[in-house]
């Protein structure tokens, strides 16, 4: 039995990781699951501690990822043309341009977002300018814990 929570711990880790560039998976939660399984196993000890610290450290990661980019787009005068635009373009951006899309997807979607609102192209250049560094800098904090969960994971391994 703890071969297959290996193996299934594993296969979650590795979603987790991708999970952070994607953001239809939930990447630092999936990790953390993996990590938690893994402790469950022979093959693993984590103590409580840890498995508490790392709990919290995801739910901070999970609920920022969410304002971190609608904060980016507002602190450089975007509105909610601008973030309805940038998601609108993360998804249009996954299916129709991967990999490049996933970036440039809400970029381009919150510029013409706030085209539609204002015509103005550089208010709305700045406004999609802010969407892409909040959403780059929520990839970047997801990637940064979930890496870390996968080191601590690799390591109790070995």
């Amino acid at each position: 039995m703890d071969w297959i929570l290996l193996v299934l711990s594993i296969v979650l880790i590795i979603i987790g990781l991708i999970g952070c560039v994607l953001p239809v998976i939930p990447g630092p939660p999936i990790s953390y699951i993996g990590l938690l399984i893994l402790h469950y196993t022979d093959f693993a000890d984590f103590t409580f501690e840890f498995l508490v610290f790392f709990a919290a450290l995801t739910v901070l990661v999970t609920i920022l990822d969410y304002v971190v980019p609608i904060w980016g787009t507002k602190k450089l005068g975007g509105s909610r043309y601008g973030i309805w635009g940038a998601t609108i373009g993360l998804v249009l951006g996954i299916f129709f341009f991967p990999p490049i899309g996933i970036i440039l997807g809400p970029f381009f979607g919150a510029l013409f977002g706030e085209l539609i609102r204002d015509n103005n192209l550089n208010k709305a250049f700045v406004a999609a300018l802010g969407s892409l560094v909040g959403f780059l800098l929520g990839i970047g904090m997801k990637l940064i814990v979930s890496g870390i969960i996968t080191y601590y994971f690799v390591v109790e391994l070995f």
